[in-house]
């Protein structure tokens, strides 16, 4: 019954119950993370898909980095079909070095129709300090084309307008984070919630033999660097970031209308409730006839259009669910009723107006 409601509905996903987890994959040491950069730059070598003669940043910033090479060219004068100007956005992981290349985005800022083919020339790439972080340059890879006909038919596969540029950035510049002087560490969890911190800091404590971690928040747990460790906290860090931990989960049901999927966990829970499930379904069919005249008359064969409309609406069918049940239960009776994914989403904001549906909803 279960695998007949798989291959009905689009997707259904039941949440696994909760098993340990990695430290690391739920949570992060604070101060440990990523930086965004981003900055303007130009994409040449287009075959005649870049800005249009009208967009006049392009044009400008064109004639800039000319003058910066010494060639001096009137801004009235450049032509810029086979230019795009562009954002380019990157992330400066932590503990990046000089030298190191990172991946870098592309993406259009005038009315380019297609960076396919072009080169990015040299772009800084600022911090939120305004300070420069990296240099990107290189060809664009964008995973698609796009092609036109001169009567206005065209064709593109993908999203043309934005464009990768892998290991394209070259960090010029570091971000200092010393660890070795450090005496206590925070660990920031990706959701907060304060059984699963309480929990962290008694698993911290168990594997190390020691009191080391609190939890003063539903969000941080903080913990203390032991003496023994003071000369290898790197190895203290990976030593925690691997300790396993049971996360406890909410009771959460999300739904996606665009695409039909239903995603719900565990610990969601029904109480008694009664459904009625029905449909209306309407059919319009055009039948083409020829009306002929009969002989020898004055009358001449036309063209007749017949709409034929059927309604036909099936009879609803009140189905009691006893409560508590669990997912599956819970599956195995929409299934039983015959459910769309649509009506499932229904169904289930139903549910929870009526009170019956012990868990929150969040719609995509």
């Amino acid at each position: 019954m279960f695998h007949r409601l798989i291959a009905m509905i689009l997707f259904v996903v039941l949440a696994a119950p909760a098993s340990a987890v990695r430290l690391k994959d739920i949570a992060s040491f604070r101060g440990v993370r990523a930086n965004q950069l981003t900055g303007y730059g130009l994409v040449v070598g287009l075959k005649g898909t870049g800005d249009k003669n009208g967009t006049e940043f392009t044009v400008r910033s064109l004639a800039s980095v000319l003058a910066r090479m010494g060639i001096g060219v009137d801004a009235d004068q450049i032509q810029v079909k086979n230019v795009a100007a562009v954002v380019v956005t990157a992330s400066l992981p932590p503990f990046a070095r000089t030298g190191s290349r990172i991946d870098s985005t592309v993406s259009s800022l005038g009315d380019a129709t297609s960076l396919e083919g072009g080169t990015l020339i040299m772009t800084p790439l600022f911090g939120a300090d305004g300070e420069v972080y990296a240099i990107a340059q290189g060809s664009v890879s964008v995973g698609g084309f796009s092609a036109g006909g001169g009567g206005g038919s065209s064709v593109s596969k993908n999203h043309t307008t934005v464009g990768r540029l892998a290991g394209g950035a070259t960090i010029e510049r570091e971000l200092s984070f010393e660890i070795d002087r450090k005496d206590a560490f925070d660990v920031a969890l990706a959701e907060a919630d304060f059984t699963t911190a309480r929990r962290i800091a008694k698993s911290i404590n168990r594997e190390l033999g020691e009191d080391v971690a609190i939890a003063p928040d539903p969000g941080t747990v903080r913990v203390q660097v032991p003496a023994h460790y003071r000369s290898d906290v790197v190895g203290f860090l990976a030593a925690v970031e691997s300790i396993e931990v049971d996360p406890d989960q909410a009771a959460r049901v999300v739904l996606n209308e665009r695409t039909g999927t239903v995603v719900m966990g565990q610990n969601v829970s029904i109480s008694k409730v009664a459904i009625s499930h029905g449909s209306l379904s309407v059919t319009i069919r055009i039948r083409n006839d020829v009306s002929q005249p009969l002989p020898f008359s004055e009358g001449e064969t036309t063209e007749v259009v017949n709409d034929e409309i059927t309604a036909v609406e099936e009879d609803a069918r009140l189905t009691v669910i006893d409560g508590p049940v669990t997912i599956d239960e819970l599956v195995r009776g929409l299934n039983a009723m015959g459910v769309t994914p649509r009506d499932l989403i229904s169904i289930l904001q139903a549910i929870k107006a009526a009170g019956a549906l012990s868990a929150e909803i969040q719609v995509m």
